[in-house]
C-alpha cells in the first residue's frame, strides 16, 4: 500500500507522545526504531510534519499499523478495494462484498510486512527469526509457541502462499484452503485489514471476520492457535504440520 505523508498538530503529537509513554519507550529508543534521529523525533512531538519516507518509521516504532490522526478524520473508500492485486470475485460471489474488501485490503499488508521481514532477516545469520528483528510487526500476529520458528524459510513460505492466494484472486479462481499455513495466510490478511475496514464506507456488523470461518468449514485456527492452548506435536496445527494438505472439503 502506499505510504502516508502526515499533516502535523498538537493532536498528533499528544498522541505519538503517550503511546511513546505507554509502550515504555525513552525518546532516544523511539528515535532508534523509527530509523530517525532524537532532533526529528523531538519534533513529532512538538506537533511538526512527519516526512512520507518517514511515515512507516514511526508507525512500527509505535506499533500502529495506521497513522491514529487519519482514523479520526477519513473516511476509506472501499470501491478502491477492486484495484488491488488480490480482489476477489470468487470471494465477493461466495461470501459477500466485506469478505472480498478485508482479504484484498489484508493481503497488501501483510505482503509488505513479510517482505520487509524476509529482508532484514536475508542479512542476518541462518535460523534468525523475527524476535531478534528490531522492530517487526509479525512478531504481534504470529501464533507465540511457535515464535523462535519464525525464520527466513518459514517467511518465505508464508511470502509464497500470499503469492499463490493473489495469482489465485487475479485470475479469479476458487479460493480454498488445504493446510493450516494457509488458513493461517488468510487468517492474518483479514486481522490486518481491520483498522482499513473500521473506517471504511462499509456497514459492518460486530461479526464481519466470521466468513473466513465458513471458508475453512470450521474455526479451529483460533482454537489451537490463538486461545492459549499447548500444542503438543501430534496436533495438526502444531508447527511441524504447517505446511502439510490435511484439509479437503
Amino acid at each position: 500500500m502506499a505510504s502516508k505523508s502526515i499533516q502535523g498538530s498538537q493532536t498528533l503529537a499528544k498522541k505519538i507522545r503517550s503511546r511513546r509513554n505507554e509502550l515504555g519507550f525513552t525518546i532516544e529508543e523511539a528515535a532508534k526504531r523509527a530509523g530517525v534521529g532524537t532532533k526529528t523525533w523531538c519534533r513529532y512531538e512538538a506537533g511538526e510534519s512527519i516526512r512520507e519516507d518517514k511515515y512507516r518509521g514511526v508507525c512500527k516504532a509505535l506499533n500502529w499499523n495506521y497513522m491514529q490522526e487519519e482514523i479520526d478524520e477519513e473516511k476509506f473508500n472501499i470501491a478502491e478495494c477492486r484495484k488491488y492485486e488480490m480482489w476477489s470475485d470468487y470471494i465477493e460471489e461466495n461470501y459477500g462484498e466485506i469478505a472480498a474488501a478485508s482479504l484484498a485490503i489484508g493481503s497488501d499488508i501483510l505482503f509488505d510486512y513479510v517482505k520487509e521481514d524476509l529482508e532484514t532477516l536475508s542479512k542476518m545469520p541462518r535460523y534468525s527469526h523475527i524476535g531478534q528483528i528490531e522492530v517487526s510487526f509479525l512478531e504481534y500476529t504470529l501464533p507465540q509457541q511457535f515464535y523462535v520458528r519464525y525464520d527466513y524459510e518459514f517467511l518465505y513460505a508464508l511470502y509464497i502462499t500470499i503469492c499463490k492466494f493473489r495469482q489465485q484472486a487475479k485470475m479469479n479462481l476458487e479460493i480454498v484452503t488445504h493446510s493450516v499455513l494457509e488458513e493461517l495466510a488468510i487468517y492474518l490478511m483479514v486481522q490486518e485489514s481491520e483498522i482499513l475496514m473500521d473506517i471504511s464506507d462499509l456497514q459492518l456488523d460486530d461479526d464481519w471476520q466470521d466468513w473466513i470461518f465458513d471458508l475453512f468449514g470450521d474455526m479451529d485456527i483460533v482454537t489451537f492457535l490463538y486461545s492459549n492452548i499447548y500444542l503438543t506435536e501430534d496436533n495438526i496445527y502444531h508447527f511441524d504440520h504447517w505446511m502439510d494438505d490435511q484439509f479437503w472439503q
